[in-house]
């Protein structure tokens, strides 16, 4: 393996540049290395004036998140050797308007996240005295999958609908709002229904299962919005079926 490997970073400052460029650094290739590793040679020694997001480096926060040879990776996970004997490109994340460097701002996603209420929604809350809502083993498992999304934002710069449709809530919302639909603790399916049945919801998923081949958490985006698909199918036949089953 070479002692070296060239990193081709993009680079754009919102008061000087019309468009990013690429600037090219030469850093250690170690194996026991990371892409941020290299990413944090750089920072130190390098050119401080590199910006990018990270914290904990370990795989939890998805910070991290960035274009690593065309595909998203965060990181923090993904082996420098890997791309050896380089160079490898580092952009920021795609379908994402970048602020600065390798920067994104994620706004949009957090409006689209609030939106489906990825947290447990309750008619009523039982008296405290009553203590905590219990679930069986078998209650958790129907939604644990669903929960390991850290929000690193990869299965939305790999999602080609959110490439092209701008208004699409995109895989990780989605998954969030099955993860509590899923939940029996939870209450507030009807209302991340009426949210996302739509186009612009779950029905601008084609399936093409991009999201679930990135995520760094086996989370599984396109099964979940499957699943979601079929909740709504299913509720439709009901209607349409039983009618007299919603008086």
């Amino acid at each position: 393996m070479a002692d070296t490997i060239t990193l081709d970073v993009a680079r754009y400052g919102p008061e000087t540049d019309s468009e990013p460029s690429f600037q090219s650094y030469e850093v250690p290739c170690r194996e026991d290395w990371v892409v941020l590793d290299a990413l944090n040679y750089v920072k130190d020694q390098l050119d401080g004036s590199l910006t990018y997001r990270w914290s904990c480096r370990m795989g939890v926060c998805g910070s991290c998140g960035m274009m690593v040879d065309g595909q998203p990776k965060l990181t923090c996970a993904v082996p420098l050797s890997d791309y050896a004997p380089g160079p490898v490109r580092i952009e920021p994340l795609q379908f994402f308007p970048v602020v600065r460097d390798l920067v994104v701002d994620i706004n949009d996603f957090l409006e689209k996240l609030r939106k489906v209420q990825p947290w447990i929604v309750r008619d009523e809350e039982k008296p405290i005295a009553e203590g905590e809502y219990r679930q069986t083993p078998a209650q958790l498992e129907a939604y644990k999958q669903f929960s390991m999304c850290i929000n690193c934002m990869l299965c939305y710069a790999a999602c080609p609908v959110v490439g092209l449709e701008e208004e699409f809530t995109g895989p990780a919302a989605i998954a969030l709002a099955q993860r509590y639909n899923l939940d029996s603790r939870d209450q507030g399916a009807a209302q991340r229904m009426e949210t996302l049945d739509e186009h612009d919801g779950m029905w601008g998923c084609t399936f093409v299962g991009e999201c679930t081949k990135v995520c760094p958490k086996n989370v599984d985006p396109a099964g979940a919005i499957q699943l979601y698909k079929v909740a709504s199918a299913t509720n439709w036949f009901k209607s349409m079926l039983l009618p007299w089953g919603s008086k």
